[in-house]
C-alpha cells in the first residue's frame, strides 16, 4: 500500500479525495472507508496467516528430515568398517611383528676404526707402510 503512495505528493492526494467526495458523495465515503479498511485487514490477516503456514511447513519439514541424525548416522556408517580395519590391522602387525631375540655373543667383529689404527701403529713400523700403500690406491681410510 505504501509503495504507490510514495510517488503521490500531498496535493495529488487532495485532488484524489475531491474526486472521490464529488463522485460518491459525502454521505457514501465513511461507508467506503471503512470497507477498505476491512479490505485492508482482511489481506493483511491473510498474509500472515500465509506465512505462518510456510513457517510451520519449513519447520516440518525440517523436523521431517532430520539432516543431524542423517549426518551422524552416516558418519556412523563410514567409520564403522574403517575401525575395524583398523583394529585388524593392528592385530595382523602384533602377530607377524618380529620377536626380540636376546643374543650372548655378538653377530659381527668388532669393528676397529683407522683413527685407532693409527694410534696403535708406531711411527716407522711396517704397518705405516702397509697403511701409505691402502691410502694410495683407495683414496682415504
Amino acid at each position: 500500500m505504501l509503495l504507490f503512495l510514495n510517488d503521490i505528493a500531498g496535493s495529488e492526494v487532495l485532488l484524489i479525495l475531491v474526486f472521490i467526495l464529488m463522485f460518491f458523495g459525502s454521505k457514501s465515503i465513511p461507508g467506503i472507508a471503512k470497507t477498505f479498511g476491512k479490505t485492508m485487514y482482511q489481506i493483511k490477516q491473510a498474509s500472515s496467516d500465509l506465512q505462518g503456514e510456510i513457517k510451520k511447513s519449513g519447520m516440518d519439514i525440517k523436523k521431517d528430515l532430520n539432516l543431524t541424525s542423517i549426518i551422524s548416522d552416516t558418519v556412523e556408517e563410514i567409520q564403522r568398517p574403517l575401525d575395524q580395519q583398523m583394529v585388524e590391522m593392528d592385530d595382523i602387525i602384533n602377530y607377524t611383528a618380529p620377536k626380540k631375540i636376546e643374543i650372548s655373543e655378538p653377530l659381527a667383529p668388532e669393528v676397529i676404526t683407522p683413527i685407532e689404527v693409527v694410534e696403535e701403529v708406531k711411527i716407522g713400523s711396517p704397518e705405516i707402510e702397509v697403511l701409505k700403500s691402502v691410502k694410495s690406491e683407495k683414496g682415504t681410510i
